[in-house]
């Protein structure tokens, strides 16, 4: 179902870097966090650029990538998937797209790949623990064009898009080879940095 090795970045998969989340419960910006002298923004920026051709970031351009801002600003994730979606395609793009949080430290270029590769043209979102991640995830065009209604109905959490029809839903099975598990784990508190062993933060 998925060929996760490619060798240049892909032209048919986008990607959206989200940077721009209040971060209320850190208490500063998460995006600046730094892991071995990287913040989590630009790391993240990085692997996207190894792995598509095509990347953009919503929120203040922290990440080194061409930078948008959902409008108004602070209105939640799928209003900024939505910013980034119609970015990607003023900048030619109409495919499908990885829509992809900054608070991920441990995330890698194999298992961005991998969600890239997977053989459908639709939404590939994995599973953790029994939890879709809409974060980590592609979107498939069809997807991505639909936001606008769902905003329009007053939605905002981009855990509805995970219920649309003809989404596939990844399970551990089908992911574990490529991932480990923490790959998958934010930070969203001074205590996940604790727990996860990071205190190279300035």
């Amino acid at each position: 179902m998925y060929s996760w090795y490619v060798s240049t970045p892909s032209p048919a998969v986008g990607a959206i870097l989200l940077t721009g989340g209040a971060s209320r419960r850190m208490g500063f910006d998460k995006s600046g966090i730094e892991i071995d002298g990287v913040t989590l923004a630009v790391r993240t920026a990085n692997l996207l650029s190894c792995v598509v051709e095509t990347a953009v970031e919503v929120g203040p351009g922290v990440s080194g990538l061409p930078a948008t801002l959902e409008q108004p600003p602070g209105s939640g994730p799928l209003v900024a998937v939505a910013a980034g979606h119609r970015t990607l395609r003023e900048r030619g793009h109409e495919g499908a797209a990885l829509v992809i949080a900054c608070d991920l430290p441990f995330i890698s270029e194999r298992l961005l790949k991998f969600l890239a590769s997977w053989d459908s043209p639709g939404s590939v979102v994995p599973v953790v623990n029994g939890r879709p991640q809409p974060l980590l995830a592609r979107w498939g065009h069809s997807d991505l064009e639909d936001i606008g209604s769902l905003i329009g109905r007053g939605v905002r959490s981009l855990r509805h898009l995970a219920t649309q029809p003809g989404v596939i839903l990844l399970d551990q099975s089908q992911w574990e080879e490529v991932a480990h598990e923490r790959e998958f784990s934010d930070v969203d508190s001074p205590g996940d940095l604790r727990r996860l062993g990071i205190s190279d933060v300035e």
